[in-house]
């Protein structure tokens, strides 16, 4: 797959099958839609386009620094890519842009720069300078320019809208079980591993701690989490802490972004200022503030032993 930040160089003889939009999580949801498009691409044997938009709409027309997102560019661009599509077009995103007239759109992006011989898109598809053409207007546009537009049904776009509503707050009360449920795949975090205190290593406990590479990416709730990640070459497991440190950390300094930290079973290479991904597999327990850091670490063994227990059963159902 071809992952691109503008209008791709398409040869003039090459048409494609276009989907629009954020497809943030690319969950289950979405998973069908971009099934139909790459299934619609083979018949008409031209690539599978989806075009997307970067930064997020919402943070560019509301300011909206609060957004949280469930994938990055780079997670999402993976999750396409296996199932089909040809080209991720991954357009900047402005308020001129915002401005851009509906005829234009479709003249200059969809037949002009994409080359699009059929175009996907929800019953509900609103685009266009204030959002003001819909599906209606696509189709008449598509009669000009000799497109066809198929209609995304209304029960297909709820179930997106259901889905990714049940994967942000299975997150935020840390089900992620279920919210790995809905994804059809583990929630992912990614970050650059940096130093940190520590104090892990003196428990036996080492651990790499996570500064995430996408600052709109949802952090689920606090706790300590069972985990997978990939690292020289194996697959490996491990426990992750996302909070505060209440043990270690003074009351009065509380961060209001959570730390993360990964300790991996039966790995100890270096991986500091390496780029590396966790995925999350099941939730042990809450944070919790120990008395003493001999207590903390007596809590830690129990809780590799029951993330043991969790992987095994979790390898067992691959």
């Amino acid at each position: 797959m071809i992952t691109t930040h503008s209008l791709p160089p398409l040869d003039a003889s090459i048409k494609t099958a276009v989907t629009i939009g954020t497809f943030d999580g690319v969950h289950l949801g979405h998973t069908q839609i971009i099934k139909q498009l790459v299934e619609k691409a083979k018949i008409l044997k031209v690539p599978a386009v989806v075009l997307s938009f970067y930064p997020h709409p919402r943070i560019v027309l509301h300011q909206d620094s609060g957004i949280k997102l469930l994938d990055s560019l780079q997670e999402k661009a993976a999750k396409l890519e296996a199932l089909g599509v040809d080209y991720f077009v991954v357009y900047p995103f402005s308020k001129s842009f915002s401005r851009m007239k509906a005829a234009t759109f479709v003249s200059d992006i969809l037949v002009k720069g994409l080359h699009a011989k059929s175009v996907l898109i929800g019953y509900d598809h609103r685009f266009g300078r204030n959002r003001n053409a819909n599906i209606e207007d696509l189709r008449n546009y598509g009669k000009q320019y000799n497109f066809e537009v198929i209609e995304i049904s209304a029960q297909a776009i709820e179930a997106v809208a259901i889905s990714s509503t049940k994967i942000r707050k299975a997150l935020a009360q840390g089900q992620v079980k279920k919210a790995n449920q809905f994804l059809g795949s583990a929630f992912s975090l990614s970050g650059k591993v940096v130093s940190g205190k520590q104090i892990g290593r003196t428990m036996g406990f080492p651990t790499a701690n996570i500064k995430p590479t996408y600052s709109y990416k949802l952090i689920p709730k606090e706790g300590v989490y069972v985990i997978k990640s990939h690292l020289g070459g194996q697959e490996v497991f491990g426990m992750l802490n996302i909070g505060q440190n209440p043990t270690v950390t003074a009351q009065d300094a509380p961060s209001i972004f959570p730390k993360i930290e990964a300790h991996f079973f039966n790995f100890n290479k270096d991986l500091y200022e390496q780029e590396i991904t966790v995925c999350l597999i099941d939730r042990l327990r809450d944070e919790i503030k120990f008395e003493s850091l001999e207590a903390l670490a007596s809590q830690l063994k129990k809780d590799q032993s029951n993330a043991l227990n969790i992987v095994t059963a979790y390898k067992s159902k691959k």
